[in-house]
Order: C-alpha cells, then structure tokens, then sequence
C-alpha cells in the first residue's frame, strides 16, 4: 500500500522531521513519501516546516493550484511541487513539475519511494548537496553514492530479478573518431547493444575525450550514436561485476566522461536520437549544447534498480533544468519525449536530422 502522509505546510514538523527516513523492524531503510499541501497558509510556519524538511532528508512532495503564491523558501526547499496543469503547459520555474493528474503522479512518486525507500533518499540528498558543489566535488559525491547503494539490498534485490548474465565481447571499434578541420567528431558504435555505456564505451570515450582537452586546436567536439539509439545507458550484463564498491568508485571517478565533457562544455554538440536512458542523457547533459531528433526518448531508471544515476546525472541535469525536475524524472523513472525536453531545457532544439 502506498503511504503517503499529507500534513499543511505550517505544521510539518513532527516527529523526525518531514520526510523522516527510519529503519523498520527487519533493518532495512522505510520512509514514507511525505506530500504537502502548498496552499494552505503556510507564511506562518514556512520556517518551521523548511527546517524539517531539512532535518528529514527524505522526500517531500509539494503540491499547489496556485505555485506563485508559495513562498519561495517552500518550493526551494521541498524535492519537487506538483501543479495541475497539461503536461503540454511549459512552466519556466524549475522547481515546478506541471501535471494533467496531480494524484496520478503522486501515486507513481509513492510507489517508487515504497519500492526502493534508500535509494530515493540518498537521490535527494545527492540533489541537494551537490547543487552546492563544484562541478568536480559534486561527481565525487555523486560516485560515492552510488558506489554505497551497490553494497545495499535494494540493488541486491534487483540483481537477483534481473538474473545472471553472459557480459558479451565488445568489438574493438565501440567508439569512433574522426578528425575534421578543428572539429572532432565521436561516434558510439555499438548499435548491436543500443551503444549501451560498457565499460569498454566508456574508456573508449574518455580516450577520445582527452585528445580534445588536450588539443586546444580542436574547436568544436561533435558526439552522437550509430544505429537505432544514441544510447541505452548502462550495459545491464556488467550491472553487479565490480569487484567491489570501493573499486567501483575510484574506478568511476578515475574514468569519468562527464567530467571530461564539463570541461569541453562551451566546445560540445550532443545530438540525440531513438533511445536516451540513463549515461544516455547524463552524458549529453554537460554539452553546451543539445540537439535531438523527433523520436528521442529520454528516461533515467536508477532508482528503480535500487541506485542512482551515475554517470553524472545528477550533477549536469539538476545545472540544466533544476534539481527538481531531475528528482521527478529519477524518481519515476518515466519516459520525456523530444517536446518536453525541449520545453524543460533537456535539450536547445529539436530537428529531423539531429542523428
């Protein structure tokens, strides 16, 4: 059963805070979505309920009819706020998540915290604090994360759905360069598996990443995706084969892409087509800029393995279109067409040759 705890905003703080993360009795991590009504009066304890939010950690869901007349402290400091209004209905205000069925939309956000409670919680907390980073500290963060809820049960449990697989042999060729004038032009290259981000995609990508850091000849860096996807993310056969989550992380920030590609931003065009999930969308979100095809599909499915994006989502996303809608969109997990991701800054334009 979906729980989930409506309280006025000038009443939030009770007992642990909003959006309080406990243990129940089995140990494991449980904490209800917490949803606050934004509309009652809440000037009088907007104070008192930013504080809990605070001390909660969790996630808090705002909802509101009317987002102008919420005091700025609330829609800052709660995960996300809900607005009626169609889906097509662009709002500019990041932290606001417009919506044709607010109780729809509460009921996917309340069955993916009840699901994997840990690791919606580590999203937002993640979210938060690394809005308040460095790019660069704000990656290390991310990659200790993550490389903790490796170790967690809630990953455990979903590798144990998944099932054993078979890691296949990639080609040599996963990644492509060519070299134009002073531009460079990358290629994933493994259509066979949707350019899944593989370990050897992603060393193969930081090789060609670092040729352009390191030539400051090249003035423009172009990066798209061979085959009926830009990419599918992580290769779900490697999920679960790290040695082990310290490895992971020194790993991961030893080879990153999307610390090569913050560094490369003013000088990187990403162009997105088919499928663009997870590292799909983590990495282009560091481009200074981001053209997609009519049929991208972009979605982030972390938290529904019981982790969190990885490959620097949290970091470049919430720095283009806010660490509110990128919570919305971790959360759920659910898929944004090229329209909407325009409309939220996802990506600058959308255009039928964009492969």
């Amino acid at each position: 059963m979906h729980r989930i705890t409506i309280r006025q905003a000038g009443d939030a703080c009770y007992g642990g805070g909003t959006g309080a993360v406990g243990l129940d009795d089995e140990g494991r991590v449980d904490h209800p979505l917490t949803v606050l009504d934004l509309d009652s009066p809440a000037g009088r304890g907007t104070g008192a309920a930013v504080a809990a939010i605070g001390d909660g950690a969790g996630v808090v869901v705002g909802v509101t009819r009317r987002p102008e007349r919420v005091p700025d402290a609330l829609l800052d400091a709660v995960t996300l706020t809900l607005a009626q209004a169609p889906r097509s209905e662009n709002s500019r205000d990041p932290r606001i998540v417009p919506c044709a069925d607010v109780e729809a939309e509460l009921g996917v956000l309340a069955a993916a915290v009840e699901r994997n409670p840990a690791a919606s919680a580590v999203l937002c907390q993640v979210l938060c604090a690394g809005a308040l980073l460095p790019v660069a500290d704000a990656l290390r963060l991310e990659s200790f994360a993550y490389s903790t809820l490796l170790a967690g049960p809630e990953f455990a449990d979903w590798l144990h759905r998944r099932g054993s697989r078979v890691v296949p042999v990639p080609p040599d060729d996963v990644v492509l360069t060519e070299r134009a004038g002073d531009r460079l032009l990358i290629t994933l290259n493994h259509p066979a598996r949707r350019n899944a981000y593989s370990a050897a995609v992603r060393d193969a990508l930081v090789g060609a990443l670092e040729v352009a850091v390191a030539d400051g000849s090249v003035r423009e860096v172009q990066l798209r995706g061979n085959g009926p996807a830009f990419c599918a993310g992580g290769d779900l056969a490697e999920f679960g084969t790290a040695p082990d989550p310290v490895s992971a992380h020194v790993i991961r920030t030893g080879r990153s892409a999307a610390a090569l590609l913050a560094r490369l931003s003013s000088r990187t065009h990403v162009r997105l087509h088919g499928g663009c999930v997870g590292a799909g969308i983590e990495l282009p979100s560091f481009a200074g800029r981001v053209t997609a095809a009519p049929d991208a599909q972009i979605r982030l499915p972390e938290v529904g393995m019981g982790l969190i994006p990885g490959a620097g989502g949290t970091v470049g996303l919430s720095r283009r279109i806010g660490r509110w809608r990128t919570a919305a969109l971790a959360l759920t997990g659910a898929p944004v067409g090229a329209g909407q991701a325009l409309a939220w800054g996802l990506v600058d334009a959308v255009e039928p040759n964009a492969r």
